[in-house]
């Protein structure tokens, strides 16, 4: 049963659309938040109250939109050695999500109360990975939410070259096939820009998850 929670609109004086700032990481809650259009964007550190955020622009990625450069094209075709799955090894990608080295930052916000939350999260069937495997190794994965009929992804990681973007075009790929047209992707990155990403108002996002969360497409597994 799904646990709704009270949520005030986004403050229009914040460059991030922030909404709330507190400790409070309850699974309910963050699913709750999702629902809404809103998450959490902790600062690195469980010490400081957390962010709840719904940016003024969102990225997003529409699958019409989708633009395969070459190289990717080749790669993909030169992969046929490596394997993908579906919600195989959550607590891993989440592991290497939050060990991975991220330019311009000192820390990570997968925050141990953040692993925790997805953790439980992915339990339930509401937070889904998807990993790239090299025999036994697994070299590549990522991770997001789905709880309102749209996957929101929330970080990923990578051990080769291209994996992570393999892992975009094999979440595409599942998602496509259950019948969704579009991924959120919180910001636009250049790795989501080549792929045809782009940012939409934040009136034009939360109209567009109202529809996905009405339709309730069952996206997993």
């Amino acid at each position: 049963m799904n646990v709704d929670h009270p949520w005030p609109a986004p403050d229009p004086r914040d460059p991030w659309g922030l909404v709330a700032l507190d400790f409070d990481l309850n699974p309910d809650r963050v699913a709750s938040a999702y629902r809404h259009g809103i998450f959490p964007w902790p600062e690195g550190t469980a010490d400081n109250p957390i962010p709840w955020v719904c940016p003024p622009r969102r990225a997003i990625l529409d699958f019409a939109d989708l633009h395969v450069p070459k190289s990717l094209r080749k790669l993909h075709q030169k992969s046929t050695h490596l394997r993908r799955t579906v919600d195989a090894a959550f607590g891993a990608v989440i592991a290497a999500c939050a060990a991975a080295p991220r330019r311009g930052q000192a820390g990570t916000w997968i925050i141990p109360p953040m692993v925790a939350a997805y953790t439980e999260l992915h339990r339930r069937g509401a937070v889904h990975s998807v990993e790239l495997w090299d025999g036994t190794d697994l070299v590549a994965g990522l991770y997001g939410v789905a709880v309102a009929g749209v996957f929101c992804g929330e970080s990923m990681f990578t051990r080769i070259d291209g994996g992570s973007k393999l892992c975009v075009l094999h979440l595409i790929e599942h998602l496509r096939a259950r019948g969704a047209t579009w991924i959120d992707l919180q910001q636009l990155t250049p790795h989501f820009a080549i792929l045809g990403a782009r940012e939409i108002s934040r009136a034009e996002f939360l109209q567009r998850l109202a529809s996905a969360r009405a339709a309730a497409l069952p996206l997993f597994p």
